[in-house]
């Protein structure tokens, strides 16, 4: 609602000098819409290949997630199940590996990579992995953020006030920048999983290439979100730069 609400209001007070017309940089708004559209679509169609793919271990998402936990020494870690598809996260504050529907009880190698993933982010929490505990001390910055991000600036477009226009780009950098520390937290998390499977031989080398490739397309879901916000903040710069140009 507040990205169109800020279309309408720059189109509508003549943004940037060009009146009532089309207002170009909505172009890095549709750009990172299409990658996070096509990213979506890919890692559904991956992994929705491979979950019907069973795997020659014949373990559950479940019965495979416990038996990497236990080969890296973690006994403390509870597994449960959680509604939906692709659903599937590690809780660090109740120490809980949720797996989805499409998950839990399904045998398929997607199913077991996407399981081993998510023991990757709670081996990261025993070792105190270092992205994933400055990605938890981003949180409640992202969050405040990524949510008033929005208000703050176009209320400093409105009001002519230079000080909130920069705070507003300030304040959704910093979601930017958590959506930047995720990608070392998620590749790192699949790496860990493939050396596990491969090293306790629950997947065998065929069913890892499949895995790998699983794994390749939900990793790229957060690059193109990535992509995207930062298109997006490119664009707030724009904006800004354009009404200093006309004050």
């Amino acid at each position: 609602m507040c990205l169109l609400a800020s279309n309408a209001f720059y189109r509508g007070f003549g943004y940037g000098g060009y009146g009532y017309m089309f207002d170009w940089t909505y172009l890095l708004v549709i750009a990172g819409l299409a990658l996070s559209l096509i990213a979506s679509s890919n890692v559904k169609s991956t992994f929705n290949h491979y979950a019907r793919i069973r795997s020659r271990s014949n373990l559950t998402g479940a019965m495979a997630a416990e038996r990497v936990l236990h080969d890296a020494g973690i006994y403390n870690v509870a597994i449960s199940r959680v509604a939906g598809d692709l659903t599937d996260h590690y809780d660090p504050r109740s120490k809980t590996l949720r797996l989805s529907d499409s998950t839990y009880g399904s045998n398929s190698v997607a199913a077991v990579c996407v399981a081993a993933h998510e023991c990757g982010h709670a081996i990261q929490h025993q070792l105190h992995y270092g992205p994933l505990v400055l990605r938890s001390t981003l949180v409640p910055l992202a969050n405040f953020g990524s949510s008033l991000s929005w208000p703050v600036f176009i209320a400093g477009l409105i009001f002519s006030i230079r000080p909130l226009v920069t705070v507003g780009i300030v304040l959704f950098s910093l979601a930017v920048l958590f959506q930047l520390v995720t990608l070392p937290v998620e590749f790192n998390a699949s790496s860990r999983a493939l050396r596990i499977l491969e090293g306790s031989h629950i997947l065998g080398d065929e069913e890892l290439s499949g895995g790998r490739k699983v794994l390749r397309a939900a990793a790229l879901t957060y690059v193109a979100s990535l992509a995207a916000s930062i298109l997006q903040l490119l664009r707030l710069i724009i904006l800004a730069g354009g009404r200093r140009d006309r004050d």
